[in-house]
């Protein structure tokens, strides 16, 4: 009996924790101070910014830890130039569950649609209005106000396990970027070592590159 009351209090526990936080949504900290704050120009790696205070999936997602359990996530500069000038961002409703490395995240362009995986597992509490109201933002501030979704994360060890450790995150970036000049050795010029700044759309000038596949070969959705 003792057990059994043991085990329901930490039942009940649990279960107010995630009642008390899942409809806080994000409100303890502006995108654009939260993701940037001791941003710097040692965040450039090849030409696009990828500030340590944020953790990146594979996938060139990334999230943000706000409070516990409540990550904020969005698309890396690298991806945000890659999609370049979308037309469109579809995102998951609040209230869905999502999963790590499930295609949730959706960028419309010329009719052509490319997705993104999700970097965590969680419910879905709230989505940027703004960026769906304005595409732009995604590649004018990926880090701040072009943020995508706030996601109730219940389990953040497992989240962590498949996301890019902390000290390779620069060596990951740089491959990134090498691999994609290799596809597309015109681009080598578009933007300069470490201390260049990346063109605010990669492919606009490459009408002959299939913008789709290319964006599903870093995107981990090929």
């Amino acid at each position: 009996m003792t057990v059994i009351l043991v085990l329901g209090t930490f039942i009940l526990f649990i279960a107010l924790d995630y009642a008390l936080n899942r409809n806080k949504a994000i409100r303890t900290v502006p995108a654009e101070r939260a993701a940037l704050a001791g941003s710097s120009a040692g965040d450039l790696v090849a030409g696009f910014r990828a500030p340590e205070n944020v953790t990146y999936h594979p996938g060139h997602s990334w999230l943000m830890k706000e409070r516990k359990h409540m990550v904020r996530v969005g698309a890396d500069e690298f991806a945000a130039a890659l999609a370049g000038a979308v037309d469109r961002i579809e995102l998951p409703k609040p209230g869905q569950w999502i999963r790590q490395g499930q295609r949730v995240l959706t960028f419309v362009r010329r009719g052509q649609r490319a997705e993104m995986v999700s970097p965590a597992e969680g419910e879905v509490v709230a989505v940027n209005e703004e960026v769906l109201q304005n595409p732009a933002l995604l590649r004018q501030d990926p880090y701040g106000k072009g943020w995508l979704l706030a996601v109730h994360v219940p389990d953040e060890e497992s989240t962590a396990r498949n996301l890019i450790p902390k000290g390779l995150i620069r060596e990951w970036m740089r491959e990134s970027v090498e691999r994609l000049y290799s596809m597309q050795p015109t681009l080598a010029g578009a933007v300069a070592p470490d201390g260049g700044v990346a063109s605010d759309d990669l492919l606009a000038e490459l009408p002959e590159v299939n913008w789709k596949e290319t964006a599903a070969c870093f995107f981990l959705t090929a």
